[in-house]
């Protein structure tokens, strides 16, 4: 395989590429709703109309966009015990043939991308750029991990001792269960999805009830690229097929992204070993954060503040990598706020279909009432600077907001809203801020925009965070180049996209031989 490297991004400046977007969501459209069976070996179990659920889209909910079975514990118990028996085979195609199975996997994404994002477009609002770099994660997530299969089936080198053969290999683990979110729901899922499969173990993708369609249309790729039935299962539904996942004794590693608080529920429920399980689950969770950017005395704000904007209000503040605070010195917070006011009061919200559109609808109601309610306490404890207003009316759609001056014990800055509300903060010097990142319990990402090198390696040296961004918006990591997770309640498990990931989905094995065998043939 030739070196991996990252899918490039459409050109979205160019008209023919705009129109061919465009005329894969037209296409799209006439095939609405998709149906999105149950996947458990063979078998596809349509929806049927006492357990099916439906998705919708954001930006206009009386648009039906998929209608997908609904699976639950009984189903979740039988697509365990399917990729148990297909786990053996699978295992034995080895990581090369494993490897070309997700390569060809992601070439079938690759001639579909068109579809894949309008598909975003319409069932998760995600803009067209975020939506074409969401495709192009997912097949760099397939590409990645089939290159770092191979090289991890190379086992790792040991010391050797005269009469003595040592060797260090990696083996699959066995049934992973994926339970996926559904801000990044193509991305996400093929990643933890892909690094389960490139180990050699079998998966069960359980993804968030909000985008089953989407990922309907990786498991399709897989099985045909070659992945065997029983090797992928496709459980859309609620959270009782993700908890009997999770309870379910076959299960040997679960991958999850989503909530802090379901995270730590899964960890709690995952420690539990009763008599008759063999081993003890893994457990590899992507949580919350409440992400700062730090704002240097010496910042050059033309920088800092298209960079925050961009980390604030991009797919509406929907990304756990997120900016929600931004700590500013003293110096500079006065006109750094009425640059940021100016910059979000000519946001444009509307819908993602619109290459216009800076800051589309929320996911669903309940998400925008979580943030007019944290926006409303944001104008009563503190300083709106700028809410834009008003926002269209049919759909999801939460106005942006900066807000300052709030109480430092406030939930506006404790919480993880998940949504278009960002908060300024005086800071006397970046030791200061440090301080404030310190006592947080999230540690996800975090930025600093600062010219002076000591200023930077402070905070380098002392911010928790997993991934820290200097003088650059703090979204967008990129596989193979931003390997990306939390540290604190924002995670568990290595980063995403990096060369540590795969190790979590396998077990060491170490042999260690004497050649020293009198009489016998040395191979």
């Amino acid at each position: 395989m030739r070196p991996f490297a990252n899918e490039p991004a459409l050109e979205l400046r160019r008209g023919d590429v705009r129109e061919s977007l465009l005329s894969a969501l037209q296409e799209l459209d006439g095939q609405l709703p998709l149906e999105v069976p149950v996947i458990l070996g063979v078998d596809r179990l349509a929806p049927a109309s006492e357990d099916s659920f439906e998705s919708t889209d954001p930006g206009n909910p009386e648009r039906l966009v998929a209608m997908a079975a609904g699976a639950g514990p009984e189903e979740a118990d039988a697509a365990v015990g399917a990729a148990a028996e297909a786990f053996p085979d699978w295992r034995a195609c080895g990581a090369a043939g494993r490897a070309e199975v997700l390569v060809r996997a992601a070439g079938i994404l690759r001639e579909r991308r068109l579809e894949l994002a309008a598909l975003q477009v319409r069932e998760c609002a995600k803009p067209w750029p975020e939506a074409d770099a969401d495709v192009c994660e997912a097949i760099d997530f397939l590409e990645y991990y089939a290159r770092e299969a191979v090289r991890l089936d190379e086992g790792r080198p040991l010391l050797q001792a005269p009469g003595e053969r040592n060797e260090m290999r990696y083996r699959p683990r066995g049934v992973a269960a994926v339970i996926a979110p559904w801000n990044f729901p193509l991305a996400i899922p093929t990643g933890m999805t892909a690094a389960a499969l490139a180990a050699g173990n079998a998966a069960v993708l359980k993804p968030a009830e909000q985008s089953p369609a989407s990922a309907l249309m990786l498991v399709e790729a897989l099985l045909e690229a070659g992945v065997p039935p029983g090797a992928i299962a496709l459980l859309p539904g609620y959270g009782g097929a993700g908890a009997a996942l999770v309870r379910n004794p076959g299960v040997h590693v679960i991958a999850f992204t989503g909530s802090s608080a379901v995270g730590l529920e899964i960890v709690r429920a995952a420690a539990e070993t009763p008599y008759g399980q063999p081993h003890v689950k893994r457990v590899v969770a992507e949580m919350g954060g409440k992400n700062c950017v730090i704002v240097d005395a010496d910042a050059d704000l033309d920088e800092a503040v298209p960079g925050i904007v961009r980390s604030a209000f991009d797919y509406a503040g929907q990304k756990c990598s997120a900016c929600a605070r931004v700590l500013a010195h003293e110096a500079v917070i006065e006109p750094l706020l009425e640059r940021l006011a100016g910059a979000v009061s000519v946001l444009s919200v509307g819908q993602a279909e619109s290459f216009a559109t800076d800051v589309p609808p929320v996911i669903q109601r309940e998400a925008r009432e979580r943030v007019e309610r944290y926006a409303d306490r944001a104008a009563e404890e503190g300083r709106v600077m700028a809410q834009v207003a008003p926002v269209p009316e049919g759909g999801w759609f939460s106005a942006p907001t900066v807000a300052t001056d709030l109480p430092p014990d406030s939930p506006v800055l404790r919480d993880e809203i998940f949504g278009p509300v960002l908060t300024v903060e005086r800071v006397a010097s970046v030791s200061a801020a440090c301080d404030v990142l310190e006592r947080l319990p999230f540690a996800l990402t975090g930025g600093v925009f600062s010219r002076d090198p000591a200023a930077v390696r402070e905070v380098v040296r002392r911010a928790p965070v997993g991934n820290l961004y200097v003088n650059r918006h703090i979204t967008g990591a990129m596989v193979g180049r931003q390997p990306f997770g939390g540290n604190r309640r924002s995670g568990v498990g290595s980063k995403a996209g990096g060369p540590d990931y795969l190790l979590q989905f396998t077990e060491p094995h170490v042999v260690s031989e004497n050649t020293m065998r009198h009489g016998l043939p040395v191979e």
